[in-house]
């Protein structure tokens, strides 16, 4: 049998380790022992020449299969180490692009270049919150995930607006829905107030303007819009300016028109820690409340639906009780527990809020 391959995987912290384990994974049932010294060494020594012939029989299987085991598990590792470093890099090449775009914008505005294409002039913001406290470009493309994953995590909105247009994506950060719509054949368009974002959307031939978007959403006329899309945006804004938001885009919608927001769900623990990452969120909506704001800006009809939870081996897991009757009642109360505290600590990490004028 051929050694396992020590692939680039092995060249990460864990070094040292990976080589040791090269050197010990061949076991074999001839490999000498080291003799112990002393006199219990001389004694035992020949004893041990004597019995290891008659039991090889029965040690040979078993350490062929620990060595079979051994060459499995090590290509195992230098294969998650692979996929590992892989994802890494292709996380940290996205965001090198980005930030090449974004230096590239600044050369062109320090040149007096507008960024805008020819004939367009961006739109001044009318700012309703106070600016980010912090880099919010380099924040969303290291801490939100890569367009890949938020495009994945979005699609399944699509099919929401396939009778919808024209849709509005407030907040549309580096184009990932309206890249979507465009895929499927639905007119859209998209407003954000980072510069940056806008630049790589624009890169993308998508239609973005740089914009406050209540001061946006204020220029349409209404009954304009099919659909408004709003992703990780609504948790933002301070409640007269969500409020606001909430009204502009019922007035903004045609009849049967629909809103899609999503936030991130306060009743799941392991989302506040998401949630409190970022410091520009306003507070958290509980989505009774959500729902009922849209209710009271004028929405026909509202629903909650609930996403992204969190993978099963972070999850509580139920614990085994002996199957005696006696303790039939313990089991169902400790499941009950479980799956009551699974609810509370690792539930669904967002939700949306899918309102229909």
């Amino acid at each position: 049998m051929s050694a396992p391959e020590s692939g680039d995987g092995a060249s990460g912290p864990g070094l040292r380790d990976r080589e040791r384990a090269e050197r010990l994974w061949p076991v074999h049932a001839d490999r000498p022992q080291p003799r112990r010294s002393g006199a219990r060494g001389l004694l035992t020594a020949p004893a041990k020449r004597l019995v290891r012939p008659l039991v090889r029989w029965y040690v040979a299987p078993i350490v062929d299969a620990q060595r079979d085991f051994n060459d499995v598990t090590l290509k195992l590792i230098d294969d998650l180490y692979e996929q590992i470093e892989l994802r890494t890099d292709e996380r940290l090449l996205q965001e090198l692009e980005e930030r090449l775009l974004r230096l590239e914008r600044a050369s062109r505005a320090a040149a007096g270049v507008s960024a805008a294409p020819s004939g367009r002039v961006e739109a001044s913001s009318t700012v309703s919150v106070p600016p980010p406290p912090l880099d919010y470009f380099a924040f969303e493309a290291r801490m939100r995930g890569s367009r890949a994953d938020i495009r994945e995590r979005q699609r399944p909105y699509v099919a929401d607006f396939s009778e919808a247009a024209p849709v509005l994506d407030i907040g549309c950060g580096r184009g990932e829905f309206l890249s979507l719509l465009r895929e499927a054949g639905i007119e859209a368009t998209g407003v954000d107030q980072d510069a940056d974002m806008v630049e790589i959307c624009r890169s993308e031939g998508l239609a973005v303007e740089q914009d406050d978007a209540l001061a946006h959403l204020e220029r349409l006329e209404d009954g304009s819009l099919g659909g408004v899309f709003a992703a990780q945006v609504v948790e933002h804004l301070p409640p007269a300016p969500l409020v606001r938001l909430l009204e502009l885009v019922c007035a903004k919608l045609r009849p049967g028109g629909v809103l899609v927001a999503e936030t991130m769900n306060p009743l799941s623990l392991v989302a506040l820690k998401n949630y409190f990452a970022d410091l520009t969120h306003a507070q958290p909506l509980v989505p009774e409340t959500l729902a009922m704001l849209a209710r009271q800006a004028g929405f026909r009809s509202t629903e909650l639906r609930f996403l992204n939870a969190p993978p099963d081996e972070e999850r509580l897991r139920p614990v085994t009780l002996p199957a005696d009757p006696a303790f039939d009642d313990a089991r169902l109360a400790l499941d009950a527990n479980v799956a009551r505290l699974n609810e509370i600590v690792f539930g669904p990490q967002d939700y949306a809020l899918v309102a229909h004028t």
